[in-house]
């Protein structure tokens, strides 16, 4: 029997009167967050009221609300005001965004978003809430194709860099390819961004980097390895990073997405070594899945799965085949 346990890692936190303050980021891939009208040049045709899907106004208002209730929750026992930014996959454009951050629950959060040349037209992007991140600079940086592979470009790598409690912090979100493609396609992805961490790291090396996204690799898998994401803190060199969600896989048994009844973690946020010092300073202090019992399926084949928006074709009027991950920073 599948476990579906608030998992909850968190380090030092400090007393109930401690001076610090709690804040949080999260990733959450929103698995096909399209509209019903067509985007020229791409091939979203499942998602139109007379595609595969037979997707209309009703299920896509209901899809909304559904991932409107999801973000509006995250993080919100322990940080009140929710994330200070969440980073998101399968976004078609700024019209399904622009929808999404007008749910009431969540309309205290903008969006960074570029276009991207994804052949199905899904992209990564960036929700902030103002109030706590405040944003400075933006760009998407189109990545390079793999050789030999044409099939399965990553999506461009979404840089936001901003300051969090007057302290500057920078993110990049990914969406990397699927395992439609091999291993490597994974590792070329990891060593552009592990390039663009270092360049950023080389004009400020005291730089509180993220970097977060659906991976489509494991914690421990090579392209993570590739990228610098070490399973514990004390092993993380200057120039790498630290991945939680490692332990949490490998030692909890625990996950954000079922395949054939076996957990995966693709979805993850890793930390660079600025943040882990424990020194005055924002710092990481937790890490958690999102995971409630409204986001699995009760019953059926799946049961025990998270509850998607389809079932093969059948609407099934869930969130999405990945649960949410969340890191806990204080200052």
């Amino acid at each position: 029997m599948l476990s579906f346990c608030f998992f909850v890692a968190f380090a030092t936190m400090g007393q109930p009167h401690s001076k610090h303050r709690l804040y949080s980021v999260a990733f959450y891939n929103l698995e096909n967050l399209f509209d019903t009208i067509h985007d020229e040049g791409k091939n979203d045709y499942d998602f139109l009221p007379d595609g595969s899907y037979k997707w209309n106004t009703k299920k896509y208002k209901a899809k909304l609300q559904n991932l409107a209730q999801v973000l509006s929750s995250l993080s919100r026992e322990r940080v009140p005001q929710g994330p200070a930014f969440i980073g998101v996959a399968e976004v078609e454009n700024d019209r399904v965004l622009d929808d999404l951050t007008k749910q009431p629950s969540i309309a205290n959060y903008k969006y960074i978003h570029v276009e991207g040349p994804d052949k199905r037209g899904i992209d990564c992007a960036l929700l902030y809430d103002p109030a706590q991140f405040e944003v400075k600079a933006s760009r998407l940086v189109f990545s390079e194709p793999f050789q030999g592979d044409t099939l399965h470009p990553t999506r461009g790598f979404l840089i936001v860099d901003g300051q969090i409690a007057d302290e500057r912090i920078c993110v990049i979100v990914n969406h990397w390819p699927s395992r439609g493609a091999e291993s490597p396609v994974r590792i070329h992805a990891a060593r552009q961004v592990k390039a663009l961490a270092d360049s950023l790291r080389r004009k400020d090396h005291r730089l509180k980097l993220v970097i977060m996204g659906d991976m489509n690799d494991d914690p421990m898998d090579e392209s993570m390895c590739t990228l610098g994401a070490r399973k514990w803190k004390k092993d993380v060199g200057k120039d790498e990073f630290y991945n939680p969600w490692w332990e949490v896989l490998e030692d909890e048994e625990e996950g954000t997405l079922l395949y054939r009844g076996k957990w995966n973690l693709f979805d993850q946020i890793v930390l660079s070594k600025p943040l882990l010092k424990k020194r005055r300073g924002l710092r990481y202090a937790g890490h958690e899945i999102f995971s409630r019992d409204y986001l699995f399926q009760k019953s059926g084949k799946f049961e025990g799965y998270p509850l998607r928006t389809h079932g093969g074709r059948t609407w099934l009027n869930g969130y999405s085949d990945h649960l949410p991950t969340i890191i806990y920073l204080k200052k």
